[in-house]
């Protein structure tokens, strides 16, 4: 209701700034109050179950990167091999993959906002799991010859197709109802990987770094709750300190 509101209130401001109405009804709509989103997340045993899970499917390498970097199913569909540096290890975000109408998968050549533009290290298994998937891909092409779709994307069906950002959130939620592990979204996985960061100790600056959040605030209201085994370490500190 909120963003159907946002987006109708916005055609109705153009139309008033073009003197076709004399003021904006949406702005006397009184909305109903927001509930604030409480997002669900694995734990790092439940993400090792769930990697274990898919290891046989084609959807691997999403799984595993939006588990491991807090990748959006955007970037994560839109990371290519050209924007990985394997001599120095980094890798970095910087096109997305989305569906728009009709259109299954439609390249953006930008991400969802400037903090989202982010570049992040590369790690020794990851990096060797990355090269592999690059091997097996290039033998497909060699395989299929023209029948393969050459393109430059990490995640893809053997015959080179890029995934289809629908097909990753259905096939996800398939997957994920035979096994016994708690139902989340492929969203989640990026909630999972910013709650296995905090409970390591790191701070939301960090974090909202980390996973390309544009202000801090965001991150605050997503996993501010997580930090409660911080407060625990802070008032046991305190607690070694003042004289009761």
């Amino acid at each position: 209701m909120i963003k159907i509101h946002a987006n109708v209130r916005k055609a109705l401001q153009h139309a008033m700034k073009m003197n076709m109405i004399l003021y904006n009804p949406a702005d006397r709509v009184t909305l109903p109050k927001k509930i604030k989103y409480r997002a669900n997340f694995y734990s790092v045993e439940q993400v090792n179950q769930l990697l274990e899970i898919f290891k046989e499917e084609a959807m691997y390498p999403a799984v595993l990167l939006a588990a491991f970097y807090g990748f959006r199913r955007s970037e994560v569909l839109g990371l290519k091999y050209s924007h990985i540096d394997f001599n120095t290890d980094t890798l970095t975000v910087q096109d997305t993959v989305v569906r728009c109408g009709n259109v299954q998968a439609l390249d953006k050549p930008r991400t969802k906002n400037e903090a989202s533009h982010r570049t992040l290290p590369l790690v020794a298994p990851l990096k060797e799991f990355l090269l592999a998937e690059h091997g097996k891909q290039s033998e497909n092409m060699k395989k299929l010859g023209e029948g393969y779709v050459k393109n430059d994307y990490v995640c893809k069906w053997d015959s080179g197709e890029p995934f289809a950002p629908n097909y990753i959130t259905c096939r996800f939620g398939k997957v994920l109802k035979k096994s016994s592990l708690p139902k989340i979204r492929f969203h989640d996985l990026r909630h999972s990987a910013a709650s296995m960061l905090i409970k390591l100790g790191y701070s939301l600056k960090e974090i909202q770094e980390w996973l390309g959040h544009s202000t801090l605030s965001t991150t605050a209201d997503l996993y501010a709750h997580l930090e409660y085994e911080a407060k625990k370490k802070m008032a046991s500190s305190l607690g070694d300190k003042i004289v009761f």
